[in-house]
Order: C-alpha cells, then structure tokens, then sequence
C-alpha cells in the first residue's frame, strides 16, 4: 500500500472520493443491468459487470497518466485539440450512431474494441479548458467586446452549434457552466448579457429552421417537447421512465429493500445509466440516497480545497472549468430522478455506466490532481506556453 502511495500524488481525498464512488458502483450496474439482459435481451448481467470493471480500470489509468502531466500543458493543449474536437463533431454528425435509445446521431465507434465515444463529452471538457485559458491570458488586461467575439466565442459558438442538433442538454449545460466560468474569470458582466441574449436568439432560430424543415432533422424539436411536457404532468416516454423512478424511489423508504432486490429495473428504461440513482435509492433508501450526495458535496468540498492552494490563476480556472461540471452533472442526474429537472440523459459521474462519461470525468479529475500536485508555478510559466511547442515535446 506504501508503494502505490508513494506513486499517486495530489489531494489523497479526492482519490480516495473516487475509489468509493468507482468501487460502490459495481453493484448498481451490476442489478440495474438485468433490465437490459432480460427485458431488452442483450448480452449477460455478469458480461455488463466485467465491462463496467474494464471501463473504471482505463478510467483510473486514465487519472493516473493525466495526473502525472504538469498541468501547464492542457493550456496549450486545448488549442491544438479544438480543431480535433470540431472535426470529430461534424463526423459524428455526419456519420454518428445511436446508442441507448437516443434518437440523434451522438456516438462514433472506437475500431476493434467495440465501444461508443460520444464525442460531445470530450468537446465539452475541451471546451471548458479553452475558456479557462482565454480568461487566464486576460485577466490583467481590459478586454474588448470585438476582440474576444473572435478570440472566445467563436470557437465556442462552433463547438456548440455542432453539439446542439444530437444533444440539447449537453449544450445546455456547457453553455450555462461557461457563462458561470467567464463570470468568475472576470468577464464584463455587460458582455455576459449580450452572449446570453445571441444564445438565446440563435436557440430560436435553430427551432424555427427544424420546424421548417422537419426532415432535416426527425423528432429532436419533438423530444425537447416531450421532456418538457412530461415535467409539467404530461404523458408520453418521459412521463413513463420519471414515474417509474418515483415508485423505486418510494419503495425504497428508509433503508432500501436491498442490494440487487430492486423491482423497478426491470420497468425502468436506462436503469444502469441516466436513473441509476433511483435504483440506488430503492435498494439502499433514502440513507444510501443521502449518502451518495453528501460524497459528491464531499468532491465539491475538496474541489474548494484545491482551489485555496493554487497559485496560479491559470490553475484556479481550470480546476473550477473542470470540476464544476462534475458536480453540476450529478445534481442533475439526480435532480431528474426525483422529478426535480426535466429528463436530460446526463449520467451519474463515476456511478452509471458508460465508457465516455467514465473517461471524460477520470480525464477531468486527473486535471484537478495535477494542479493539486503541483509545485509552485508562475502564471508565466503556463501562459507562455505555446501550443506547437507542447506539439514538439510530445512527439520527441
């Protein structure tokens, strides 16, 4: 155990966070998964379990190898990955899949391993690092509306525009944690209003060209309206899948009736995924449900920890660009399993299963672990950072 901790630096909390949630999570999976084995007929409950164990064990590679990287480098890097994100957006459009019951093409396969990549995940957390880059290079200086209509929200507009006709909750959310980003950076709150209201009225258009043209894109205008109506007491699919989370979620009362006893998994769509916290809460109660939300203000907690120790702004922003977003998803999730939010196909970090939302979440939490193991650093040092440069030492 002195060998391995010798090995892993950082906040040994936020692991440890991680290692509970990772760990806890088998069982979930593991009982949730018979909706998809016996009720959809695909594959086996233990073939799920032994996938998900894979996926959290690249996952936590993935923290591992990530954490060990100056974090002075995903500056630079979210430069050179943007237009690596934006190309993998327009194929996924183009040429993307469906998985899960998802209606819009929002996942590529990985050659010879046989997994979904749902490339809107990983453009948000680019995305994210972009901002957190911009505002650092900034900060000192008076930034003019113009400049950085060019500069920032250009290439966000892009990367949104591109996400927003598969997956409105996810541009959503994006949009939302980097208007709250440019706020804590710094940003004009003047300007903040403008991008909000161009958010606003692009939203609009977009919604007036599909009712237009319905063929150009079946059903997306169409679901958003399902899952706002199922909200306000509807019915339809959404309806369906919220009231059956509610009756897990009561059945569940104090202590839960059990692990792996729970019965609405097997009535429940995306049990294993997008309403695994119902499940939870069934088989575990309202104790376990609590619980499972005070790990993740637990994260948030540790998140502020970090924040307090590093010294550079470059390091703050990006631990709040990367580790808000985990938390803000877990509300979410969480929130629509209670009927709290309208249904988002947002996943519970660490917990549901799923190879990109687990890698992209491993992929941001080793980001906060570099910063957290950090030696001292100038804002220098990273913002002079240039993007070709890192290029050359990767490639030597």
């Amino acid at each position: 155990m002195k060998t391995i901790l010798q090995h892993i630096k950082g906040d040994k909390t936020i692991w440890a966070i991680v290692a509970a949630l990772a760990i806890f999570s088998f069982m979930p999976v593991y009982s949730a998964s018979t909706n998809l084995v016996y009720v959809v007929g695909s594959g086996s409950t233990f073939g799920y379990l032994i996938k998900h164990a894979v996926l959290l064990i690249m996952g936590f590679a993935i923290i591992y190898g990530v954490h060990k990287i100056p974090y002075r480098y995903f500056s630079g890097g979210s430069v050179l990955m943007l237009p690596v994100v934006i190309i993998l957006l327009i194929f996924t459009l183009a040429k993307g899949t469906t998985i899960g019951g998802a209606n819009a093409s929002r996942w590529i396969h990985i050659p010879f391993v046989g997994i979904g990549f749902q490339t809107s995940t990983l453009a948000g957390l680019v995305l994210m690092v972009f901002v957190a880059r911009y505002l650092a290079r900034n900060k000192e200086k008076v930034i003019k509306f113009k400049e950085s209509l060019l500069q920032l929200w250009l290439p966000v507009s892009v990367v949104l525009i591109l996400i927003l006709p598969a997956n409105f909750s996810t541009t959503a959310i994006i949009f939302t944690m980097i208007l709250v980003m440019v706020f804590i950076g710094g940003y004009p709150l003047k300007y903040i209003g403008f991008i909000l209201g161009a958010g606003i009225i692009a939203l609009s258009f977009f919604i007036l060209v599909v009712k237009a043209f319905p063929d150009a894109m079946p059903n997306r205008i169409q679901t958003w309206e399902n899952r706002i109506e199922s909200f306000s007491g509807e019915g339809g699919k959404e309806a369906y899948q919220v009231e059956k989370a509610k009756i897990a979620i009561v059945t569940g009362g104090t202590l839960g009736v059990g692990p792996g006893k729970s019965v609405q998994k097997n009535f429940l769509p995306q049990s294993s995924s997008d309403f695994i916290y119902a499940i939870i809460v069934e088989e575990y109660g309202l104790f376990g449900g609590i619980v499972i939300v005070l790990i993740y203000f637990l994260l948030l907690f540790r998140i502020f920890v970090v924040l307090k120790k590093t010294t550079t702004i470059f390091g703050t922003l990006l631990v709040i660009s990367v580790g808000l977003p985990i938390i803000f998803q877990a509300i979410i999730n969480m929130s629509v399993a209670t009927n709290l939010f309208p249904v988002t196909g947002q996943t519970l970090p660490l917990i549901s299963s799923g190879g990109t939302s687990i890698w992209m979440t491993c992929f941001a939490l080793g980001m906060i672990l570099s910063v957290s193991a950090s030696k001292q650093e100038t804002e220098e040092d990273i913002l002079d950072d240039n993007p070709l440069d890192i290029l050359h030492e990767t490639l030597d």
